[in-house]
Order: structure tokens, then C-alpha cells, then sequence
């Protein structure tokens, strides 16, 4: 893997930790959970063979620290964040976005925001449940997901939330508190993992607290522009995973797609497909950003 060049970018209220691979035009990768730029490590790299690839961890995770770690957070300005970065490393021409899971809702709102500075945009699984004929359903998930980070702490309440994204329509409602399923006996200890993978492990549990106490309620609870994204569709690639069919995050992008009547693009694996199947969701990810 090529090491990339770090950057550090003042934003209001927050430190954006970013890093920059490649040549060519822009590619912004907007990550989504608690992932941060690592986790665009598996296909960076390729396609830093035809894009100046570009990656961060949004304000508040890992390594961009919030000035005021009370700050609330929204959608518009995480992607008035992604904005800055592309003002910084391409201010003289539109790039090209991609943006996986609740960085796909970043992409989104960004591009409504500000088409003139976007050439493409590529959002897998975007979970913008708003848009959903059964929305209330879907409140009422992250209602219960909140009760129970209150009652009973953070690994009950992902339990509950990892249920209900996985829950298909028609099946059972998610209980209110879950058993946390044990890791696999074979499963490596954090300890024994190589120091780069052992530092983004311990940064995504230490993160996980705010991502599903203040990321969570407010990005899925945000409504996209639909008209206008539909205005602005020739530019806009919805995409989900092959195997995630059905579940909570595959479906508003199917939704969206069908109501724009345009193609929803089939990745390899299922909502982290990236993770799963980085060398083929990255050829898949190249041929759908020069299309």
C-alpha cells in the first residue's frame, strides 16, 4: 500500500484529518460509520492510478477532533466539510464523489447543495429512511435503538440498531434489547492484530459511542431533496450490495432509483462490501465514476 500524503484541514468547529494518493482529477471518498479514511485503504490505491484520491475521517471520528465535543452534528455540515476539502484540492474544477453508507447521505446532500463543484456521484446504501413509504417504522427503530444506549449502555443499543439493518420487510419487529452475539472463538484478540490494523480497530470502538449517540438520530433522520436530485439524476449513481438486498440500508436506494428510472448499481457484498470485497467493489467503483 502507498503511503499517502496527511493533511490537516481547519473547518468550523472541527480538525479534518485527510490523506491524498495519486494524480488526476479529484476523487473525494467519503466514508461512512466509524471507518474513516482507513477504511478506503483496500482501493485507494488503484484508483489513485487515475484520480488524485482523496480520503478523510469526518469531524468528530478518529482523527478530526471536534473543538466542542458537545457539538450537535448534521448532515449539511458534514458535507459543508467535504466542500472545503474539494475547495482545497481541486478549486479550479468539479470532482467526483463517492461516498459509502451514512458518508453516501454526505454525497447526497452535497451534491443538491452544490452541483456546480460535483462532476459525479456515486452513493452506496445511503440510509436516508425519510424517503421510505414505511419512514415511521424506522423512527420508531432509532427510538428504541436510543432507549436502550440510555438504559443500557452502548453494546446493547448497537445490537438493536445491527438488527434492525438487517431486518427485511414483513419480518418480525426487532426486540428491545438484543443478546450481544459473542465474537468467534477463533476470532484474533485485538493484541495480536499488526499495529496498523490493531490502531483502526481501537479507533472504531472508540468511536462508536458517537457515532450511534449523535451520528445515528441526526443523519438518519435527514430528508434528502428529492426533486432535486432527481433534477440533477445524470450525475448521481445509486448504488447498494448484491447481498444486502432487502435490508433497511439497500432500500432507499432502490427507492430512489426507481423513482428517478435509473439504473441501481449492484456492488459485490452487501452494506460494507467495501471492507468484504475491496479489490472488486474498486474495479466496479472505477468503471461507474468514468461512465
Amino acid at each position: 500500500m502507498t503511503a499517502p500524503t496527511i493533511g490537516r484541514l481547519r473547518v468550523d468547529g472541527a480538525t479534518l484529518h485527510h490523506e491524498v494518493r495519486g494524480s488526476g482529477p479529484l476523487l473525494l471518498l467519503i466514508p461512512g460509520g466509524t471507518g474513516g479514511a482507513a477504511s478506503f485503504d483496500g482501493v485507494a490505491d488503484d484508483l489513485a492510478g487515475d484520480y488524485t484520491v482523496a480520503s478523510y475521517d469526518p469531524r468528530g471520528l478518529s482523527r478530526s477532533p471536534l473543538d466542542d465535543p458537545e457539538a450537535p452534528q448534521s448532515v449539511a455540515r458534514h458535507a459543508e466539510d467535504a466542500l472545503r476539502l474539494l475547495e482545497l484540492l481541486s478549486p479550479h474544477a468539479p470532482a467526483r464523489v463517492a461516498g459509502c453508507s451514512s458518508g453516501a447521505i454526505v454525497a447526497l446532500h452535497l451534491l443538491t447543495a452544490r452541483p456546480e463543484r460535483i462532476e459525479r456521484v456515486v452513493a452506496h446504501e445511503p440510509p436516508v429512511v425519510e424517503v421510505l413509504p414505511d419512514a415511521a417504522e424506522h423512527r420508531a427503530l432509532l427510538a428504541r435503538v436510543r432507549d436502550t444506549f440510555e438504559r443500557e449502555g452502548l453494546m446493547p443499543a448497537a445490537a438493536v440498531f445491527a438488527a434492525g439493518l438487517r431486518r427485511r420487510p414483513g419480518a418480525d419487529p426487532v426486540p428491545a434489547s438484543p443478546a450481544v452475539s459473542a465474537a468467534p472463538a477463533d476470532a484474533p484478540a485485538v493484541t495480536e492484530l499488526p499495529p496498523q490494523a490493531r490502531a483502526r480497530v481501537e479507533r472504531t470502538v472508540a468511536d462508536m459511542p458517537y457515532f450511534l449517540g449523535r451520528i445515528v438520530p441526526s443523519f438518519m433522520a435527514y430528508t434528502p431533496d428529492v426533486e432535486r436530485l432527481e433534477a440533477l439524476s445524470d450525475r448521481l449513481v445509486l448504488a447498494a450490495g448484491t447481498d444486502s438486498r432487502g435490508e433497511l440500508p439497500y432500500r432507499p436506494a432502490a427507492f430512489l432509483a426507481e423513482g428517478f428510472g435509473t439504473e441501481l448499481v449492484h456492488f459485490p457484498g452487501g452494506h460494507t462490501g467495501l471492507s468484504t470485497h475491496p479489490a472488486e467493489f474498486g474495479e466496479l467503483l472505477r468503471k461507474v465514476l468514468s461512465a
